[in-house]
């Protein structure tokens, strides 16, 4: 098996502990994704807090349009091999609500401000990307 490679070399730092990289604005605002190009202008770099809770969230029960790549969009595949997965908006406080795939968990664990934490996940069969995940030890003290 080949090694994944990020879906987008900047969204996240190469850290032993990555972090999702936003923008701060001269205003001291804070952006994700980092703008590039013209918009980056005067902006810092910004490494975002690993852990925030569960703002909101829905299951993506339907193959999306294009530019989807992941599973059920490739060459001679549809809807047959679409997995239904889970989206979801995460508040970094003081920082900026971010929308994210939730992976390691089901539509009926979730709730509203579980704490989730960052992680990189497989995408496709070529490349990783970012995703949200429920806190272990935290999940078990909310029951």
């Amino acid at each position: 098996m080949s090694v994944l490679t990020p879906i987008d070399p900047d969204l996240w730092s190469n850290d032993p502990e990555p972090h999702l990289m936003a923008g701060k604005l001269p205003t001291g605002e804070v952006v994700f994704p980092m703008p590039q190009g013209d918009a980056a202008q005067g902006v810092e770099p910004y490494k975002l807090a690993r852990q925030g809770t569960l703002w909101s969230w829905t299951s993506q029960d339907f193959l999306p349009k294009a530019p989807y790549e992941g599973p059920g969009s490739g060459d001679g595949e549809g809807p047959p091999d679409f997995v239904p997965y889970l989206i979801g908006y995460v508040e970094l406080p003081g920082e900026v609500i971010v929308e994210s795939r939730i992976v390691d968990a089901s539509l009926a664990d979730l709730k509203l401000g579980m704490p989730v934490e960052f992680c990189i996940v497989p995408f496709n069969d070529k490349n990783t990307t970012f995703a949200f995940r429920p806190i272990p030890q935290a999940a078990e003290s909310a029951t």
